[in-house]
């Protein structure tokens, strides 16, 4: 049975007058890298891609067989295949930094022709929230409570080196610099040159590191972002958020702090042998030194901005004295005072906060206790600056370092703890002497409840190798509460937490090992609910908790605040796209109503990845289909992959997206959609299809024995689990596809084209509530319903970026198990793309999004040969017995492309 007649080639989309400059970019840096192809290895190898790329453009427009292309490929020799996924790999990765420099362009010309705000950003959701009725202090006591958090996850589903991340912002640089064409011949040449020596330069450096990252080669990796980027970016942020509160409202409030940042590097313990104490102390300590680095390099420039000498202008007695305060004690204060700048106080403190930061850095007790103290100091030239005339005479430029050190602090961003439930019963059967699995919920409770009695520390000496380990973790969040303050630790997250004992459990091991403050327990514990299964015990586990008086003791120590995970990419792994998504939305729904009932305030911690399996999509989007009250002013979602590179990779985009959750947080907030009288019966609906979908999807998945081996042939899995891209295994235990974790799993199917993770099942429960319910009531749901509608956007976003027909090749690597399972996929894959084409009364998919049709019609001609390319490899390199290391190096080359080219990966 053959894919391709059953499918229409894409649309043919030309470029919109809006993106002719789009267009010249993408001619622009193509030019480049053919020109580098042809002087770095060889004309011909340029004719060969050249080749290529023409069959396969006349393979998707005229809808050609993929047979022709993928024979032309199957003789190609190795080092001509590592060549050539190279050179395409290097042209789609042109084509996504003319895109990103693309996406800046339009933000300019909205504000250029100021025919009204950017649809997505503050101003225009500001306009919108105070057209509906929302006044300054309804919007202020709001403001006061919100919570935007970007949470960075050490889960790579691509690898890239900081080299190579530092010649894509070169080549960013030159082609912003030139973004209106109004350069100079003689400065667009030299421009040329830049990024012509960027690509060439990336053209003979290796895209992956020769051996697999540490925990310390992520927390560098994640640094880069939050110290390079995101530390940039915030006080322009906080400067756009009072622009827009002042042209909607016509007045500039004090703000708040609204953006925090999280991190799990050097926390995530979960199936990670190599996190631990010691990680965590080494993340932090890292990140330490960074936000220090760029303190100093702050204070700095700010020491050639506030140059007032005291002979022009008063300055604050404070200041002086704490200059003459810093001479005294900072030792080798004279030698970084330039008797110069004798009359220059502010100058002169800023030298000596340098100098006291580089103590700070190295641990000397004359350096800075913690950020406060800091603060302190920067808050003394503010006090002065605006008593004496300095509003525009530097003030500016202090106030940016003050929003990035009560944001970053000295600890960059908050460390999340996470570990396996299981790991914590282990722990406690030795401390307790018993098989603590084994026990019952109600007795692990009573137990835990006399630990919880007991007095801090109590536990003792443990010369268990897992007891020490755990309790030594506890032991590293006490120390570094105390180094880096209390904000450098973020959440403690169970994996796998089923009962009200797994909660409780982390505050009994922590009182065992006296992190304990004030008589309680410092950290907020986070249960992650991960499986369909588990989402739907989740009231229940949290009901017992909420009534539980230790733990409610414990809350109300944590400001009545309770944070709940909730797992995207294990419950869609579990039962199948829709299925998750009912059950995430159905135990928020629950969660709010229950938290309200118990007079707390809960917050959702969203655990998303970049694929549409595991919660990719717009994140407006999605907050938009949150049930009603779940948001309440806060936004914790993980940023994974090469998520963080898109939405972070560019000073510009990263503010864009700073921006665009806080408007969508701020508009679910304050002015929730009406309810609508047809939800009940939508509900309905939607929990019937969940379960039909869940149930097709696990016939295949979960059901069929012999669907793991059609997994590891049809998917280049074994590739995948050889990579040098992340530190932790990619299973948490020995067994079959059930303790594969959710990223390799996703990333296979993605690899392959078929994005099978994604939309298997939903066709069938598509179908069926077509035939049940109507097509009417159905297109309804599709139109109406934000939660369906997002759900049904992100499934034609994965089909429209799979190509079946592809995949079928890849199937065919399985062998005789290639006839069992493809016809079956193939009429699913088919089902899926025609309810929904028929539900969004759509021809085509992306009918309604030109920017992503244009941008899957301009990656394919080069993602399309990279993928028959891996097919081909894939089976000689099995045909070896897995053995040809050049052979694996090739392939993990296809792996890193596809990636790139296609997106969502992971």
């Amino acid at each position: 049975m053959s894919a391709q007649d059953d499918l229409p080639p894409l649309r043919d989309i030309g470029f919109a007058q809006t993106d002719r400059l789009l267009r010249d970019d993408v001619r622009r840096l193509g030019a480049m890298v053919g020109n580098m192809l042809s002087e770095q290895v060889s004309p011909a190898l340029l004719e060969q891609v050249e080749g290529v790329r023409r069959a396969a453009i006349a393979r998707r427009e005229m809808g050609a067989p993929v047979d022709a292309l993928a024979e032309s490929l199957a003789g190609v020799s190795l080092d001509d295949a590592d060549a050539l996924v190279r050179a395409f790999a290097a042209y789609f990765g042109a084509i996504n930094l003319a895109e990103r420099v693309h996406r800046i362009r339009r933000r300019r010309d909205y504000q250029r022709a100021g025919d009204g705000p950017q649809p997505g950003g503050l101003e225009a959701a500001l306009r919108s929230l105070r057209d509906a009725g929302v006044d300054l202090p309804q919007l202020e006591a709001v403001l006061a409570r919100l919570s935007i958090e970007p949470v960075f996850t050490a889960h790579p589903t691509e690898a890239v080196r900081r080299v190579l991340l530092e010649k894509e912002r070169t080549i960013v640089e030159r082609l912003i610099a030139d973004i209106d064409r109004e350069r100079t011949p003689i400065e667009r040449r030299a421009d040329d040159e830049r990024i012509v020596l960027a690509l060439t330069s990336a053209w003979q450096t290796s895209e992956s590191p020769a051996r697999k990252p540490t925990v310390a080669d992520e927390v560098e990796h994640v640094g880069y972002y939050l110290s390079n980027v995101l530390y940039r970016v915030l006080p322009v942020f906080y400067e756009a958020l009072g622009d827009a509160i002042e042209s909607v409202y016509g007045t500039r409030p004090a703000l708040p702090q609204v953006l925090r940042f999280g991190t799990w590097v050097g926390g995530d313990m979960d199936g990670n042998p190599n996190v631990n104490a010691d990680t965590m102390r080494a993340a932090l300590g890292a990140q330490r030194s960074q936000a220090l680095a760029q303190y100093r390099r702050d204070l700095r420039a700010l020491g050639n901005v506030l140059t007032q000498t005291s002979d022009r202008v008063s300055v604050d007695e404070a200041v002086i004295a704490r200059v003459d305060d810093y001479r005294r004690r900072l030792p080798d204060a004279e030698s970084v005072l330039n008797p110069r700048h004798a009359d220059m106080p502010y100058r002169r403190l800023l030298d000596l906060m340098q100098l006291r930061l580089r103590l700070t850095d190295a641990d000397h007790r004359a350096g800075y206790p913690d950020a406060t103290a800091f603060l302190d100091d920067l808050a003394l030239m503010e006090a002065s600056l605006r008593e004496h005339r300095g509003a525009h005479a530097g003030l500016f430029a202090l106030e940016r370092l003050l929003w990035r050190a009560r944001t970053f602090g000295f600890h960059l961003a908050a460390l999340d703890l996470r570990q396996d439930s299981a790991v914590h019963d282990e722990v406690l059967g030795h401390i307790d002497g018993s098989d603590w699995s084994a026990l019952d919920v109600e007795t692990r409770v009573s137990r835990l409840h006399a630990m919880l009695d007991a007095p801090p520390g109590a536990g003792g000496a443990m010369s268990n190798e897992s007891v020490a380990s755990t309790l030594g973790v506890f032991d590293a969040v006490t120390d570094l509460r105390r180094s880096h303050g209390a904000a450098a630790t973020g959440l403690y997250i169970i994996s796998m937490a089923r009962s009200a004992a797994d909660a409780l459990a982390v505050l009994a091991l922590a009182r065992i090992a006296g992190c304990v403050e004030a008589g309680q327990v410092p950290l907020d514990v986070s249960p992650l609910f991960e499986t369909v299964d588990d989402l739907q015990a989740a009231p229940a586990v949290m009901r017992a908790l909420f009534d539980d008086p230790r733990y409610r003791a414990h809350l109300a120590a944590r400001g009545d605040r309770q944070v709940v995970m909730l797992g995207y990419s294990d419950s869609a792994k579990d039962g199948g796209l829709l299925a998750s998504r009912w059950a995430l939305q159905r135990t928020q729904v629950e969660l709010t109503a229950l938290a309200r009932e118990a007079g707390l305030r809960i917050v959702f911690f969203h655990g998303r990845g970049g694929s549409v399996s595991r919660g990719g999509g717009k994140t407006g989007r999605a907050i938009d289909a949150a049930p009603r009250g779940s948001v309440d002013g806060s936004l914790r979602v993980t940023e994974q992959g090469e998520v963080i590179h898109r939405k972070y990779g560019i000073r510009a985009l990263a503010l864009r997206n700073l921006e665009q959750s806080t408007a969508a947080v701020l508009q679910a907030t304050l002015r929730p959609r009406a309810p609508d009288p047809r939800e009940d019966s939508w509900r309905a609906i939607a929990a019937e299809l969940a379960e039909v979908s869940r149930a097709h999807y696990r016939a295949l998945v979960h059901e069929r024995s012999d669907f793991p081996d059609y997994f590891r042939t049809a998917t280049p899995i074994d590739v995948i689990e050889r990579l040098q891209i992340g530190s932790r295994p990619s299973r948490r235990r020995e067994g079959g596809i059930g303790n594969l974790r959710a990223i390799p799993w996703v990333f296979a199917w993605s690899q392959n084209r078929s994005g099978l993770t994604g939309w298997y099942g939903l066709g069938t429960a598509l179908q069926h509530g077509i035939v049940v319910h109507g097509q009417q009531a159905m297109t309804e749901m599709t139109c109406d319903w934000p939660f369906f509608r997002a759900a049904l956007d992100d499934v034609e976003m994965l089909l429209a970026k799979s190509d079946i027909a592809i995949f079928e090749r890849y199937s065919q690597l399985a062998g005789d198990a290639h006839e069992a399972f493809f016809p079956g996929i193939l009429d699913e894959f088919l089902r899926t793309r025609d309810a929904i084409l028929l539900l969004k009364s759509q021809d085509v998919l992306l009918a309604d999004d030109y920017r992503l049709q244009l941008s899957i019609r301009l990656r394919n001609p080069y993602v399309d040969p990279i993928s028959l390319l891996q097919v081909e490899l894939l089976r000689r390199w099995r045909e070896t017995g897995r053995e040809d290391e050049a052979l694996l190096r090739a392939l993990v080359s296809t792996v890193n492309g596809i990636a790139a080219g296609i997106q969502n990966t992971g």
